[in-house]
């Protein structure tokens, strides 16, 4: 029952048997337990390490276990800061690959334009296709994509589904990152369910900065014009571009929620396409800006702002962003 809080099943009956026992030692408990003392100590241990036992006072000879169990109040206060700790510690590190992104993304971010004068160059719709459908042929291992720009139309959900069943029936891995919204659209959703059923992996995040292809690890396919993806396309093949770019996917595959997973809140009870929201309204950017983003319409974006800001009793967008830090909710420094 205490799961969820850090207690195992095992623990928490021995617990409860202090609770119930106090006197007992620990063949008593063994006995009650129906498992050998070393078993016993074994769960003294975990209980020690959790704070919900304490060591007894010795008043002449030894009593019980040498341990006595924390009153149940005392042990789920002990339990929940434990939580909120180990909570505040994710946080802290999804924070810090957000920067370690942040600076990859910076570098990167000319990369398309550098190699453009020199590397292999794809102009419109049609070359790019055509040179990603040889890609995908060429592919040997893996596939990793950032799939940002939200829902997507049925014909091409539909025209992806051969090259995909293709890849993955030649035993090439693919791991694909789209953003959150696409829960929401039912024909994206059902295609990214009808992939992870054939054995690809898909995870989303709020939000992605580019939208890239890496083939094993040694090609990637970036948009020249990252608010055009289809006007043009460049190849990259340096080992330390690639390797960047690889490190930049990874950072985020590691934070993404499983498709499966259930969509869950930061410690500050925001959900992450919200939490999304509010850092990129700290940083300027527009309804339109923000709903490009995320993959929603502007008026989606509209109004999770003013749901943000009802939530923070503000009357401005920069009152909000006050507020943000006031409460925690955004970083006190850059």
């Amino acid at each position: 029952m205490l799961e969820i809080l850090g207690l195992d099943q095992e623990a928490e009956r021995l617990y409860r048997l202090m609770l119930a026992h106090p006197h007992d030692g620990v063949v008593e408990l063994s006995q009650r337990f129906a498992a050998p003392p070393a078993q016993i100590r074994r769960l003294l241990d975990r209980l020690s390490g959790l704070a919900l036992v304490r060591p007894a006072a010795q008043e002449g000879k030894s009593l019980g276990t040498g341990f006595r169990p924390v009153p149940p109040e005392v042990a789920m206060e002990l339990l929940l800061a434990r939580q909120q700790a180990d909570l505040a510690a994710q946080q802290l590190k999804i924070e810090a690959s957000r920067a370690a992104a942040a600076r990859l993304i910076a570098e990167c971010s000319v990369l398309p334009q550098e190699a453009a004068s020199h590397g292999e160059q794809l102009t419109g719709p049609e070359e790019i296709r055509g040179r990603l459908s040889r890609l995908a042929d060429e592919t040997l291992h893996e596939i990793m994509t950032f799939a940002p720009g939200g829902a997507h139309t049925e014909a091409d959900l539909e025209a992806s589904r051969e090259p995909n069943a293709a890849l993955l029936d030649r035993g090439v891995a693919i791991r694909t990152i789209y953003l959150d919204s696409v829960r929401n659209h039912q024909p994206t959703e059902r295609h990214l369910r009808w992939l992870s059923d054939l054995g690809g992996h898909v995870r989303t995040v709020p939000t992605l900065p580019i939208r890239m292809i890496i083939s094993d690890r040694r090609l990637a396919v970036l948009p020249v014009d990252t608010a055009d993806a289809r006007a043009g396309a460049v190849v990259l093949q340096g080992s330390g571009a690639v390797t960047a770019l690889c490190a930049l996917f990874e950072s985020f595959w590691n934070t993404a929620a499983p498709l499966s997973a259930p969509r869950v809140s930061d410690p500050n009870g925001l959900p992450a396409q919200e939490a999304a929201v509010l850092r990129l309204l700290a940083q300027g950017l527009t309804d339109e800006a923000i709903a490009k983003r995320l993959g929603v319409s502007p008026r989606t974006a509209r109004r999770i702002a003013a749901d943000l800001m009802e939530r923070l009793e503000a009357r401005s967008r920069f009152e909000a962003g006050v507020h943000a830090v006031q409460n925690g909710w955004l970083p006190s420094s850059r």
